[in-house]
């Protein structure tokens, strides 16, 4: 593993089409360990090690790893633009317990039906650093097949309750490519605890790259996963030829089936009106550079879906998740039209148009009405798995935010136990 110390100072001219200035994070520069390579990790990589933590990350590739670290390139994704000179790649071997224990951030950013197997390869240390576990960022969205588990679920699951109440989560409308060019851009972090989510939003946090904190992870997760799902949708309505009017009542359907959903969880409903909820839904159903509103565009220009996933380049997490959500629906006993047409559109035959058909033929009904929630054996053991009461039960806990992503009278951080925040050496 290349060592982690004697990088050279952080850039301060990348290219951009604005001046932009770097500050130095108030939580001091860290070591961080982004796990994935592909567009979303390695933006985040590139600024992370832009800003000035000496910042690796992990490839299964080895000619991704040599690529990175030769000539500041990855060959599979965002292949255009040069990296940071500060970012250095390791693997293709998944790190070492002794390389593990030098960093104090670890970023997930890899697929969410892959989370389990590298979670586990992470358990070691979390055993053996109880008192001081290193800060933990969830940058992927999904939720995973069979289990129907949320990323918070998963790692309850193969890591424990006390990991997963510290485990922070990244989400909102950020495109990769835009993130690498230095566009300025707006972000979530949830977690449980405040003190960690605070703690995250410093790390990332620069004037083109803002950051807001908030206590609610399993509405941002829902958010996250689900907006895939309508992404398709929305891509289906564009390559059907129709406009803006039906995108518009769309999106906006899709985001009540999104709080309904999000009812069942306890996730507050605000959580779906911010930058994790609507504000991610509506970039990924309005742009072609989403992979997922991609697929739907070429399944209604007449497109087959194995030959689009063929041909896309990378992964589109709505294809999964469609399926997992279309479970949980059944689990909940709940009904959700939008994202059953899409479940039906990849997984039962039905075509395009079929689609159009069933969810214009839709009777009328109230607009606004709040969703009546049955308690389902599934969501009553994801209460007792994560074991914390949501913001909308326990307003208090919810603090206020500054414009700079963090409340401005937070209680002191335990010092103690795995509630501890990660420190430099």
């Amino acid at each position: 593993m290349t060592p982690v110390g004697g990088d050279e100072k952080p850039s301060l001219s990348r290219s951009s089409s604005f001046k932009r200035k770097l500050s130095i994070p108030s939580v001091g520069y860290k070591r961080v360990l982004v796990l994935g390579s592909g567009s979303f990790g390695s933006c985040l990589a590139d600024h992370l090690a832009d800003i000035g933590h000496q910042t690796r990350i992990w490839a299964r590739n080895k000619d991704v790893v040599d690529s990175f670290n030769n000539n500041h390139k990855n060959p599979k994704y965002l292949t255009d633009h040069t990296f940071s000179k500060n970012l250095k790649a390791v693997g293709p071997e998944f790190p070492s317990f002794e390389d593990l224990l030098l960093y104090n951030v670890i970023v997930m950013a890899i697929p969410s039906q892959s989370m389990s197997s590298v979670l586990k390869n992470l358990v070691p240390l979390f055993e053996a650093k109880k008192d001081k576990a290193p800060l933990l960022v969830f940058a992927n969205k999904g939720i995973e097949s069979g289990s129907c588990f949320l990323p918070i679920e998963i790692i309850e699951r193969e890591c424990g309750k006390e990991i997963a109440r510290v485990s922070t989560f990244l989400s909102g409308p950020s495109f990769a490519k835009e993130i690498v060019q230095r566009m300025p851009t707006q972000v979530t972090i949830a977690s449980f605890s405040s003190q960690h989510a605070e703690q995250a939003c410093e790390v990332f946090h620069q004037g083109h790259f803002l950051t807001f904190s908030s206590t609610d992870p399993v509405g941002v997760e829902l958010a996250g996963a689900l907006k895939n799902v309508y992404a398709i949708a929305s891509g289906v309505a564009s390559g059907l030829g129709f406009q803006q009017n039906t995108r518009a009542g769309l999106v906006t359907r899709a985001s009540a089936e999104m709080q309904k959903i999000g009812a069942a969880f306890n996730a507050d409903p605000l959580t779906f009106l911010s930058l994790a909820g609507v504000g991610d839904l509506f970039l990924t159903c309005s742009s072609e550079n989403s992979r997922n509103f991609t697929v739907g565009k070429r399944l209604g220009e007449g497109e087959k879906l194995q030959h689009i996933l063929d041909t896309l380049g990378s992964t589109a997490e709505g294809v999964f998740t469609a399926e997992a959500v279309h479970e949980l629906l059944k689990r909940l006993e709940m009904s959700a039209p939008i994202a059953e047409a899409v479940y039906d559109l990849l997984y039962q035959g039905a075509s395009a148009a079929d689609m159009a058909d069933r969810l214009m033929g839709l009777p009328s009904m109230p607009e606004l009405a709040r969703p009546m929630v049955r308690r389902s054996s599934h969501s009553e053991r994801f209460m007792q798995a994560v074991g914390v009461l949501s913001p909308a039960q326990s307003p208090s806990i919810t603090p206020s935010v500054t414009p700079g992503g963090s409340p401005p009278h937070s209680p002191k951080p335990q010092n103690t136990g795995i509630n501890a925040l990660p420190e430099d050496k």
